[in-house]
C-alpha cells in the first residue's frame, strides 16, 4: 500500500517545486522513498513468479529517479511530482516492452506495453501484428486481459494506414498506433489500501501475453 504520508509529499511537491521547498522536506522525502521501495520489492517479487524473464532485477532498478531532466525542456520545474517505476527485462533504461506502475495524486495507473518505440521497432511490431494478427486478436481478448483493460491505449494513432499496409489489412486498427500500450487507473483510495501489490501483480499478469508478443517481435 501508498501511505497518506506519500500523497501528503506529492500534494505538496506539486505546488511548492522548488529547491527550497524539496530541502526543507527532504527527510519525509527520504522516509516516502524509501516507502516505496519497499513496495516496489514486494511487487517485483510476486511478479518474478508470474514472469521468470525478470529473475535478476532488483527493485532498486526500476525506480525512477524524482528528478526531473530539464535540459531540453521548456518545464524547468527540478522535480518529478510521482513516483515511477518500470519492470523490464533489461531494466529501466532498455527499450523494450515491460511493466509500469504510477503514484501521483488523483492520476495514479497501472500500465505496460511499449511506449513511442523508435522506427525500427515499430517496423518490426507492426510486422509481427500483421502476420500473426490472429494471436495477437486472442491474446487482447481473454477474460483476464478484458477484466483489466478494456483495449490497448489510444494515445497515438496516425491518420493513415503506415506505408506498406493497406487500409483493408485486418489489423489496420492496431497497425496505426505509435504506442501499444493498456492502462488502469487507480483512485488515491485504492492506493492506500492493503491489497495494493496484489492488484497491481493481477493486472501486470493479465498484460503479459501482451508484453511477451511485443518483446518477441523486438527479437
Amino acid at each position: 500500500m501508498i501511505s497518506k504520508q506519500t500523497l501528503s509529499f506529492l500534494k505538496g511537491l506539486k505546488k511548492n517545486n522548488n529547491k527550497d521547498w524539496f530541502d526543507a522536506h527532504r527527510t519525509t522525502y527520504e522516509e516516502c522513498r524509501a516507502e516505496y521501495h519497499v513496495f516496489v520489492g514486494e511487487v517485483l517479487q510476486k511478479l518474478k513468479q508470474v514472469d521468470t524473464s525478470l529473475a535478476s532485477l532488483e527493485a532498486k532498478k526500476c525506480m525512477f529517479r524524482i528528478n526531473r531532466d530539464i535540459r531540453f525542456s521548456k518545464n524547468k520545474d527540478p522535480y518529478k511530482t510521482n513516483f515511477g517505476s518500470y519492470f523490464s527485462k533489461g531494466g529501466k533504461t532498455i527499450q523494450c516492452a515491460g511493466y509500469y506502475f504510477h503514484v501521483e495524486p488523483g492520476s495514479s495507473f497501472i500500465a505496460g506495453g511499449y511506449w513511442m518505440p523508435p522506427s525500427s521497432d515499430l517496423k518490426k511490431i507492426r510486422s509481427e501484428m500483421d502476420y500473426c494478427h490472429d494471436e495477437f486478436q486472442q491474446l487482447i481478448k481473454t477474460k483476464s486481459f478484458r477484466s483489466c483493460f478494456n483495449d490497448l491505449d489510444r494515445e497515438a494513432v496516425l491518420s493513415r494506414p503506415p506505408q506498406g499496409y493497406e487500409s483493408d489489412n485486418p489489423a489496420i486498427e492496431y497497425l496505426k498506433l505509435k504506442s501499444f500500450t493498456v492502462t488502469a487507473t487507480l483512485s488515491d483510495e485504492e492506493l492506500m489500501q492493503k491489497d495494493l501489490a496484489k492488484k497491481v501483480v493481477r493486472h501486470f499478469e493479465a498484460m503479459k501475453p501482451l508484453i511477451y508478443f511485443l518483446n518477441r517481435s523486438l527479437d
